[in-house]
């Protein structure tokens, strides 16, 4: 998992709440082994019509949102289904922060494992940056060690995360690289066994 300590990105104002896992990315595209590749689906049924062609009630295409990531979205993002391939996608697809006044549990211990910054804020303060965000002209900059967030106007806001995973992404662990971390307490543990000694 790739360290991540500070970003700063434009941002992309989904204005919906109760985003679930199945319009991340619908389950046709749940057919891929690898992690990879999940980013161009990601919200596909809004995104495009059946034919395939993208549809124009929906603007996260939009050129002025090119290169976005920062999602700000409404409340309850990520509930529905377990699938780990919406972070997958989500973060394939190139957001490194998503803003909102609530997460789904699961969704919010999966996508922290996969490397992306989860920001709980008031839900005015998600609204005015939705509404900030809309001419795709409006940057927020994170800064994960001092739990602060700054915008294109100047405002900066302290905001909680567990430390827990604050550690885990600034020092790029996921679970893996944390058991690895007790490598040589493991082996001597599997030394005392094989030994015959508890």
């Amino acid at each position: 998992m790739e360290a991540i300590s500070k970003h700063e990105g434009k941002v992309y104002p989904l204005n919906r709440s109760n985003v679930d896992t199945d319009q991340i990315i619908p389950k046709q595209f749940l057919k891929r082994i690898e992690r990879t590749g999940f980013g161009q689906f990601v919200f596909y049924n809004w995104r495009f019509n059946d034919d395939g062609t993208k549809r124009e009630d929906f603007d996260m295409d939009d050129a002025k949102f090119d290169g976005a990531s920062v999602l700000v979205a409404g409340d309850n993002f990520g509930c529905g289904s377990s699938r780990e391939h919406a972070p997958w996608a989500l973060l394939d697809y190139g957001y490194k922060v998503i803003i909102a006044p609530g997460f789904a549990d699961i969704f919010y211990s999966n996508a922290f494992k996969n490397g992306i910054i989860l920001i709980k804020m008031p839900e005015t303060q998600v609204a005015e940056w939705q509404e900030q965000a809309r001419n795709g002209d409006f940057n927020i900059s994170v800064d994960l060690e001092k739990q602060e967030i700054t915008d294109s106007s100047g405002k900066t806001l302290k905001f909680e995360i567990p430390a827990y995973h604050k550690e885990k992404l600034i020092n790029g662990w996921d679970d893996i690289a944390l058991t690895l971390l007790n490598e040589e307490k493991i082996t001597a543990f599997e030394e005392r066994g094989s030994l015959g000694i508890r």
